[in-house]
């Protein structure tokens, strides 16, 4: 079903290997929609992802068939946003270690932006279309100076603007 809205903001995250950051689900009550990209590893991550239409895109990531989840989540995924359609899927399929962003491209060029995850590290390229966009982890694994998330402004009248979050490494 398509959005009517001329406005959305949507929150994107990534790779939560079953915690979420605090900080970060405190970002997502802000937003309309939420988008995670894979490396769930508990449907509970999925109940604590609360925006405010409760709307949350979900995709399997690499892990999640080891960490026994009882939800089955599609590889990709694609849903139309004021302004275009957003992609998205974990990113493994396009290159293990650093996924080709001419593949993914390559793979889905009707969208607008492609969201992704797998390496754990935020990216923000916006040199072609679609974008392509990671949010970073969004948990406590691999965050690469803290966990992190995206925000996406989106909008049918003007162009999309992208939000990064990132908080400082929780303390054990």
């Amino acid at each position: 079903m398509k959005d009517s809205r001329k406005n959305m903001t949507i929150a994107v995250i990534s790779d939560t290997h079953a915690h979420l950051d605090p900080r970060v689900a405190d970002i997502v009550k802000t937003c309309d929609v939420a988008v995670h990209a894979g490396d769930i590893c508990g449907t509970h991550i999925l109940e604590e992802m609360q925006p405010k239409s409760g709307k949350v895109y979900a995709v399997s990531g690499n892990n999640d068939p080891y960490c026994h989840s009882e939800t089955t989540l599609p590889d990709v995924l694609s849903f139309d946003a004021p302004g275009g359609k957003i992609t998205v899927e974990h990113g493994h399929e396009h290159g293990m270690h650093k996924p080709s962003h001419d593949s993914l491209r390559k793979t889905h060029p009707d969208s607008k932006m492609i969201i992704y995850g797998h390496t754990h590290k935020k990216v923000v390229d916006k040199d072609a279309t679609p974008w392509i966009v990671n949010p970073g982890a969004a948990g406590q694994t691999r965050t690469h100076g803290g966990p992190s998330c995206l925000v996406i402004e989106c909008s049918a009248e003007k162009e999309w603007d992208i939000k990064i979050y990132r908080f400082e490494e929780a303390q054990h």
